[in-house]
């Protein structure tokens, strides 16, 4: 199938490393062009000089309100378009209810709440009929996962936002749609399996939770983020997709 991203302009946040970097690298492969961002100039240059051809980079902070008009200002500079975004952010702290400090919910709300928010409305205001936007969320929208209150707390309030914004924008003919992994075999998943003391363990008792009996990979959901970005699903908005091996229970 060609999914008609070749010459397609995508910014992707938080792609120096894990599902980011996955999504960035399955675009790239179907011939699109990708702006990838991270906080640290060094690993942004050095994702870049792995992506290869197609790929270019800047050092961006999500919870910053001048990043969404870099973004995509250098993106048009750099390929001369902008067809969509994919917004990817770091993990919040991990911890139990009495456990996470104020300090560590007003991060996380900067970065993964507000942060996403501001980039999506500057991609709705410079996006065109066929433009996308993309968030990278988690399971816990639907089952709050043990061990990850303040995920719990931030993914469905950002999940009932796209899906708002997809109400708006849908008259345009944008998308907007959600990604929900679950147990994708990333160092983030592996430093939560760690917690418990016995990683091997933990993983092993993960993995029998999922009808697939196994962790996803990065380029499993690489590849479904860049299906549902690409024209191939221009009939696919306001959905959140899970991507985890059927570990979600409810229909």
């Amino acid at each position: 199938m060609d999914l008609g991203l070749k010459d397609r302009v995508y910014v992707v946040t938080g792609a120096t490393r894990g599902l980011g970097r996955a999504s960035a690298e399955a675009l790239l492969a179907e011939g699109a062009r990708v702006l990838v961002t991270g906080r640290e100039e060094a690993t942004v240059a050095a994702a870049v000089a792995e992506l290869g051809e197609g790929a270019a980079g800047i050092a961006a902070d999500n919870d910053d309100p001048e990043t969404p008009a870099r973004l995509i200002a250098e993106a048009r500079a750099r390929f001369g378009g902008f067809d969509g975004v994919l917004i990817s952010v770091g993990g919040p702290a991990p911890g139990f209810a009495a456990d996470n400090t104020d300090e560590e919910w007003a991060a996380a709300f900067g970065t993964v709440f507000l942060g996403a928010v501001r980039l999506a409305r500057a991609a709705a205001e410079a996006l065109g009929e066929g433009g996308v936007i993309g968030f990278v969320l988690s399971g816990s929208v639907h089952e709050p996962i043990a061990g990850l209150t303040i995920s719990n707390g931030l993914r469905p309030g950002l999940a009932g936002f796209a899906k708002s914004l997809a109400n708006d924008l849908g008259p345009r003919g944008i998308r907007v749609v959600g990604l929900l992994p679950s147990r994708i075999d990333t160092d983030r998943v592996r430093q939560l399996d760690a917690l418990s003391g016995d990683a091997e363990a933990s993983r092993a008792a993960n993995e029998l939770a999922i009808p697939l009996r196994r962790y996803g990979t990065p380029e499993e959901f690489g590849r479904t983020a860049a299906f549902v970005l690409s024209p191939a699903a221009s009939y696919l908005t306001g959905l959140m997709l899970p991507v985890d091996g059927g570990a979600r229970h409810g229909f």
